[in-house]
């Protein structure tokens, strides 16, 4: 694999822990494969335990592998784990920010933390607070702060050093859905400024709305590398959705819709009242369908077009859905 245009690179990438007496060792990473292309949001989603801690773990130098061969910001991550470091920047899931001082505080105690001596610290500071919105907060302790607004100053830490490659694991856990739109505003800005973002994540909307590229992991390997619409289009095209408005009714909109699937089966689901089909032709068939079912007098509650979802695409590629992937043990 050629790492032009590449800022992070993983290939055939191995990370095993020792087993306790009598059990197998365990391979956090198995030949793991990654590709994350210059100036992007790259998506890293699989359930708990897939292995993308360890993979961010490994690549922000934090863990050593045992196989296999890593490049971050064109650097061998074995080799040059020093400068790997002082090209990246690391975010976790939860932010670590000092609740006793203030906004402005925290960025200039990292900046010092980094070497950046009062009078930079004091400057790269002003900077973060204006680049992520928290101006006016600045002055005001973290204890007040909300999930987002926190989670933007963890952020601004993060990148004391305007870092090449952003590390992002599950920035958004655990927040509100305002916390997580500030959070998705600020990675937004920072991509539109040349950073690249790995960003791994159990919400497969987050993903959906913030990557260019995902990477679908299970049991420590890639087992997806595609576009959120490419790997949409693995699981099926189009398809069309009528709900009834009576239980009686679902055997002529079966019909209805069969008339369009072009071949394909038509789903029944009984208790809710819905009749699916993948179509070809989406304006037409929800045309046709929609005049069949006027036509014969049926009432229904709903009729549309439906995308494949990441969540369907989650489902086919590890064989559990993305809520249930989520409840699972943690595993390193």
């Amino acid at each position: 694999m050629s790492a032009s245009g590449y800022a992070v690179l993983a290939e055939r990438v191995v990370k095993r822990y020792r087993a306790k007496k009598g059990a197998a060792e365990k391979h956090a990473l198995d030949g793991f494969d990654l590709a994350v292309r210059r100036g992007t949001v790259h998506g890293l989603l699989g359930p708990n335990g897939a292995g993308k801690t360890t993979a961010v773990r490994v690549l922000a130098t934090l863990l050593r592998f045992d196989a296999g061969r890593a490049e971050v910001a064109g650097l061998d991550v074995a080799r040059e784990p020093r400068r790997v470091r002082s090209r990246i920047g690391l975010a976790g899931q939860y932010a670590a920010v000092d609740e006793v001082l203030t906004g402005r505080q925290n960025l200039e105690m990292f900046g010092r933390l980094f070497h950046l001596g009062a009078d930079g610290a004091r400057r790269r500071a002003g900077e973060l607070l204006e680049q992520f919105d928290l101006v006016d907060a600045a002055g005001k302790g973290v204890k007040e702060y909300s999930g987002g607004m926190r989670r933007r100053l963890d952020l601004a830490a993060s990148m004391i050093l305007a870092p090449t490659v952003l590390f992002l694991d599950e920035p958004t856990t655990g927040l509100d859905p305002r916390g997580r739109g500030e959070v998705w505003d600020a990675v937004r800005k920072l991509v539109a400024g040349g950073t690249t973002v790995l960003l791994t994540t159990q919400y497969l909307d987050e993903a959906d709305k913030l990557a260019s590229r995902i990477t679908v992991m299970d049991r420590g390997r890639a087992i997806a590398h595609d576009s959120p619409d490419g790997l949409k289009d693995r699981v099926g095209g189009d398809r069309i959705e009528v709900v009834a408005a009576e239980p009686a009714d679902l055997p002529a909109v079966a019909k209805a819709v069969d008339r369009v699937a072009g071949g394909g089966p038509v789903v029944t689901d009984a208790p809710d009242r819905r009749v699916h089909a993948q179509v070809a032709d989406r304006v037409a068939a929800l045309t046709e369908v929609a005049r069949a079912l006027q036509d014969e007098g049926i009432a229904v509650e709903d009729i549309g077009l439906r995308r494949p979802s990441l969540d369907d695409v989650f489902l086919r590629l590890t064989g559990r859905g993305a809520e249930a992937a989520a409840g699972m043990e943690v595993a390193a």
